[in-house]
């Protein structure tokens, strides 16, 4: 009777060990697997970072192409560039050539600025997709971790 029980003990023990080594293992690979989705995911959002400076250099330039476009520009221009700009009004000699030139670079300013809110607006959808994407990554490990904490000893391995 003794032995028996001994017997059953030793199973038991033996069983348990086989569960533990399967939780362990399924352990290991939800750690492989959300160490595969923090890569993907700062992958991701080192691009979006780039993406989004490069989009705020882009946004730079423009607003202060249209800063001397209306005339706003602060820094004193160049006696070169003031020297451009004058050869380029000089063979203007009637009205209707200044009016030309001038509908000429209004139709620019427009252009720019059409190409400044573009710019602000995709800057804006980025942002958008990355918090999204963020929450998404976010929602996922937290399923992940709380599917891992129900699972408790039923060693089912669900990646």
């Amino acid at each position: 009777m003794s032995q028996d029980l001994t017997q059953q003990w030793l199973t038991e023990i033996q069983s348990l060990k086989q569960q533990l080594a399967e939780l362990l293992r399924d352990r290991d690979a939800a750690w492989e697997s959300a160490q595969k989705w923090r890569k993907l995911y700062n992958t991701e959002a080192e691009q979006r970072r780039t993406d989004a400076q490069m989009s705020q250099q882009a946004i730079a330039s423009l607003k202060a192409e249209l800063q001397k476009l209306q005339g706003r520009e602060e820094v004193r221009l160049a006696d070169g560039t003031v020297t451009a700009i004058q050869q380029e009004i000089e063979p203007l000699k009637s009205i209707e050539d200044l009016q030309l030139k001038l509908i000429a670079v209004i139709k620019e300013r427009d252009r720019l600025v059409q190409t400044l809110k573009t710019e602000q607006d995709n800057h804006a959808q980025t942002r958008k997709s990355l918090t999204t994407a963020l929450g998404d990554a976010i929602d996922r490990l937290t399923q992940e971790r709380s599917g891992e904490e129900g699972q408790g000893g039923q060693g089912g391995n669900k990646y």
